[in-house]
């Protein structure tokens, strides 16, 4: 864990990694609405909303407003923070909290609070002139922490304060995101004039020209969507192809694909990002080192869009899937081996071409994928390859984890893709057995000081590993320990007590009374009943240190 500083940090100050901008970044309207809403010379607080569908530039919108704030000196405090979950939210608050208000680092929820409680306005103290950015906020629910739980309930929304900000980004239209006077902001696709422009930009900075009229035709056939703009850009400048002939290759290559289209968009802007994609990932594919961009893109559509450790792309599990999977589309054998540097050279040509976004200099988040990319990505995968794959990331992850937690912000982010490795594949993640990843990820949340969120993890855990494999398979037990330790670390010892004296009485059953692991869920029972003993005959009777029989007679610890 890491240390808490022993001064707050100096303002101004910044927490969270800001996304880098995009190539040939367009202005929009948007941009000046959010500009427009701060009154009061820059010092009234607004709570604004960016919303709409997928791949219209919603965080690139709030990455330029957080950037032209920073470096205008109008703020002390910025925090970005990814909102894709509650986990990653509390992190980042508990992260603000150790940095600028001395916050135990071994308690994250506490660190969290205290963070969020410095952010309201102190009578008689200088005043901070803060914005928070929660970006890609996947579910509105995510922001009130123990929901269930009126005594521990709070919410992740920074307070009101006249000296604050407050951005977010969501596809989510929920009431509750816009109520409290938070302004919503509606992003939608580029206008001709803006789709036109961005293309004419694009294709300048590499001293190339089009005509004005093929531009115009070119946004229309991809609907104006930013990021299949975006795509053709790219394609058009690695490939020094026309527009016109890349039009005629984008209505080609359209009229093939039939389930490429991500239902995420209306029905003409996913057929366009489907063709833009396919064009792309093909000429990637036969960039040096040959045919290792699409193996590279598989793996990282399963991940995390909103970064992936350059380590888990990179590591040996990663080099194996690349070599196994290499496409031929070049000269090089499909058998021969990769390294670790032909693995970074398939990022560049994924990068240079727009599929993904690579960072090497922020190596904890070096790899962001637009989730739209990744969904078309995924697509293309048969069941079996779709879980095939899945393991492999899983496999990639659980490599790169460290033994010893000391780089919170690594782990968090390995945290964060099995996240969304699971709710991309969850099935193939308990065939034929539940991967070991997922009861990793639990312990290290718990280890984080995040005591709650571990044992909601190993509680859903257990569901879906009953479910699969059903209530006597030896990961399903295991599950069911997890969940019962960390329900007491939660503060539920009689809960945690019960589960462990139900969890015993299936151990003694399956696996018998000598096993190290129905001894280890004796020694569990025996801590939350505070110096009480399994009986020994595995009945889930107990009896007390002091001494008398347990329910049932037996005669106490082995």
């Amino acid at each position: 864990m890491q240390h808490a500083p022993r001064e707050p940090a100096s303002w101004p100050h910044q927490v969270g990694l800001i996304p880098s901008e995009a190539r040939s970044f367009q202005h929009r309207g948007e941009a000046d609405r959010l500009r427009a809403a701060v009154g009061g010379g820059g010092t009234a607080v607004l709570s604004q909303v960016l919303t709409g569908m997928g791949g219209v530039g919603k965080t690139q919108l709030a990455a330029d407003y957080a950037r032209a704030a920073w470096d205008d000196g109008g703020l002390d405090v910025l925090v970005w923070v990814t909102a894709s979950a509650q986990s990653p939210v509390v992190s980042g608050y508990a992260q603000a909290g150790i940095e600028l208000c001395r916050a135990d680092p071994e308690d994250p929820e506490k660190a969290a609070k205290q963070f969020l409680a410095w952010l309201a306005p102190k009578p008689g103290q200088r005043p901070c002139r803060w914005l928070i950015v929660l970006d890609d906020v996947a579910d509105p629910s995510e922001l009130v922490v123990h929901p269930d739980d009126p005594g521990n309930r709070y919410s992740l929304w920074p307070p009101a304060n006249p000296h604050g900000r407050t951005l977010l980004t969501t596809r989510r239209r929920d009431a509750a995101l816009f109520g409290d006077g938070r302004r919503r902001i509606e992003v939608g696709l580029f206008t001709p004039a803006e789709s036109v422009a961005y293309l004419t930009a694009a294709l300048n900075a590499q001293g190339r020209t089009e005509a004005a009229d093929q531009l115009a035709a070119l946004a229309a056939d991809l609907g104006h969507l930013p990021l299949a703009l975006a795509q053709a850009a790219a394609y058009l400048i690695d490939s020094v192809e026309t527009a016109a002939t890349y039009r005629n290759l984008l209505a080609e290559r359209a009229t093939k694909l039939t389930d490429l289209t991500p239902d995420a968009l209306p029905d003409e802007q996913a057929t366009a990002l489907a063709a833009a994609w396919s064009l792309s990932i093909d000429r990637a594919d036969t960039l040096r080192p040959a045919g290792l961009a699409r193996p590279m893109l598989h793996l990282a559509s399963l991940l995390d869009a909103n970064g992936i450790p350059q380590s888990v792309l990179t590591g040996e599990t990663a080099l194996a899937h690349l070599a196994a999977h290499r496409t031929a589309s070049g000269p090089t054998p499909e058998s021969a081996p990769v390294s670790s540097s032909d693995a970074v050279r398939a990022l560049r040509a994924l990068n240079r071409l727009s599929l993904i976004d690579h960072q090497p200099g922020t190596p904890h988040q070096a790899v962001r994928v637009h989730q739209l990319i990744q969904r078309a990505t995924r697509d293309t995968l048969k069941p079996e390859q779709h879980d095939q794959h899945a393991r492999i990331a899983a496999d990639a992850l659980l490599a790169a984890w460290p033994d010893i937690e000391r780089d919170t912000d690594l782990v968090q982010t390995l945290r964060a893709n099995t996240t969304a490795l699971t709710s991309h594949a969850e099935g193939a993640l308990h065939r034929p057995d539940a991967h070991a990843v997922l009861y990793r990820t639990g312990g290290s949340l718990g280890k984080a000081g995040q005591v709650a969120a571990a044992a909601e993890h190993f509680r859903h855990l257990t569901e879906t590993v009953d479910h699969h494999l059903g209530p006597d398979h030896s990961d399903t037990l295991t599950a069911r320990h997890g969940l019962a330790h960390w329900q007491g670390e939660a503060g539920d010892a009689a809960g945690a007590a019960e589960a462990y004296a139900a969890l015993l009485e299936d151990r003694v059953r399956v696996v018998g009374p000598d096993h190290p692991e129905t001894l280890m869920t004796r020694a569990g029972l025996a801590r939350w009943l505070g110096g009480s003993w399994g009986c020994g005959r595995g009945c889930g009777g107990v009896r007390r240190a002091a001494g008398g029989p347990g329910a049932c007679g037996g005669p106490g610890p082995p």
